[in-house]
C-alpha cells in the first residue's frame, strides 16, 4: 500500500501543475494545491527512496518546489532568506513557491535588464520582500552584489544556475552562508569525474559551443566543492538537472527521515545543430560531441578534454539512461 501511495503522490507531483507558460493557469489555485501536496508527501513519504520522493512542480521547472518544501520543513528553523540567480523573467523558478508559500525575503538576479524589469513591473515585486538585480555574474562580483543589496550572513537557501562558471561562482562566495543549496550540474560531463568548463569570465552557453550542451560542472565536481564549503550531498531530482546540498550543522535535524542518496543522469534533450535546431541527442552522444572540448579536473586543477577523460558514467548511471528503475 505504501509503495502505490508513494507512486501516485510522485505523479501527482510532475502532472498535476499546468506549465509556467500557460496563460490560462490560476496561480491561487495552483498554490492551494501545492499547500495539499507539501502535506500530503510530509504525510505519507516516510519510507523515501530519495529526495525525488517529494518532487512536485509549482512554479519550478523540474519538481524542485516539492524538495525544497520539503527540505525547508525538515530543517526548520531556518532563515528565511533566499538568494537565487539565474531566474530570466523568474516566471519558472526555484524560489518563487517559497516566496509565496512561505513569504520569505529574497534576492533574485539575471543577466538580462529587460528579464529584471519585468519582475520588477509584477505583483511579485510589491507584494513580497523581493530585490530583483540585472547583472551579468562573475566570481569577482558576486558577494559584491549580494552585500550591495542588503544579503550576508546566514541566509536559508542559495540557487546556482547561470549555465556557464556556475562551479566557480559558489566556490567564490564568501558573504553568505546558506543552509541549503541547489545547484544545476551539467549530467552530460558524466558522475565518476570532478571536472568543469574552465572559467572565463563572459562565459555563455552557446557560445561555448553551438550544442548548448558545454557548460556547468559535473556532478561530482559539485559534491567536492560541496564537501570543502562544509556541505552534505542530499541526492538530485529525478530529470537529473538539480542537485541538492545540506549544511552539515542542520544534518542532524533530519534525523532518521533523510533520504537515501540518488542521483540521476539527465533525460531530457535541449542539444542543438549548428543552426540552432534542436537534434534532440540522448545519453552519452551529448558528450561525444563535445570530447575535445578543454575541461578542468577541479580537485587537480589540470585542464584536459572529455575525450582524455575516458568513459564518463558509472554502471548506474547506465542502467538509468536505459530505463531501468531507480
Amino acid at each position: 500500500m505504501k509503495g502505490l501511495i508513494k507512486k501516485a503522490l510522485r505523479k501527482a507531483g510532475k502532472y498535476m501543475f499546468p506549465s509556467a507558460n500557460h496563460p490560462a493557469r490560476d496561480e491561487t489555485s495552483l498554490m492551494l494545491q501545492g499547500k495539499q501536496l507539501a502535506h500530503l508527501k510530509s504525510a505519507f513519504v516516510k519510507d523515501s527512496t530519495g529526495l525525488f520522493d517529494f518532487e512536485f512542480k509549482v512554479f519550478s521547472q523540474w519538481g524542485e518546489d516539492g524538495i525544497i518544501e520539503w527540505l525547508v520543513e525538515q530543517l526548520s528553523p531556518l532563515p528565511q532568506i533566499f538568494i537565487e540567480f539565474g531566474v530570466e523573467d523568474y516566471t519558472e523558478s526555484n524560489t518563487r513557491f517559497l516566496l509565496m508559500n512561505r513569504n520569505w525575503r529574497g534576492l533574485v538576479i539575471d543577466g538580462s535588464p529587460d528579464a529584471i524589469a519585468k519582475v520588477r513591473r509584477s505583483e511579485l515585486h510589491w507584494r513580497h520582500d523581493l530585490t530583483a538585480h540585472a547583472s551579468f555574474i562573475t566570481r569577482d562580483n558576486i558577494d559584491r552584489i549580494f552585500e550591495e543589496h542588503g544579503f550576508s550572513g546566514e541566509i536559508g537557501l542559495l540557487s546556482v544556475d547561470i549555465d556557464g562558471n556556475d562551479y566557480w561562482v559558489w566556490e567564490a562566495i564568501k558573504s553568505v552562508n546558506p543552509g541549503i543549496v541547489v545547484c544545476e550540474y551539467c549530467a552530460h560531463f558524466g558522475d565518476i569525474h570532478a571536472v568543469s568548463v574552465p572559467y572565463k569570465e563572459d562565459f555563455t552557453r552557446h557560445a561555448g559551443h553551438y550544442s548548448g550542451q558545454y557548460f556547468g560542472a559535473s556532478l561530482k565536481a559539485f559534491i567536492s566543492l560541496a564537501n570543502r564549503k562544509g556541505y552534505t550531498f542530499l541526492g538530485t531530482n529525478a530529470s537529473g538537472i538539480n542537485a541538492f546540498f545540506v549544511r552539515n550543522d542542520l544534518i542532524p535535524r533530519l534525523g532518521d527521515k533523510q533520504p537515501p542518496v540518488k542521483s540521476f543522469p539527465m533525460r531530457a534533450s535541449d542539444t542543438r545543430d549548428e543552426q540552432g535546431t534542436l537534434t534532440f541527442i540522448h545519453g552519452p552522444a551529448k558528450a561525444d560531441l563535445m570530447r575535445h572540448l578543454p575541461i578542468v579536473d577541479v580537485e587537480t586543477g589540470k585542464q584536459t578534454t572529455l575525450g582524455e577523460l575516458g568513459y564518463l558514467y558509472s554502471d548506474e548511471w547506465v542502467k538509468l539512461m536505459r530505463g531501468d528503475l531507480p
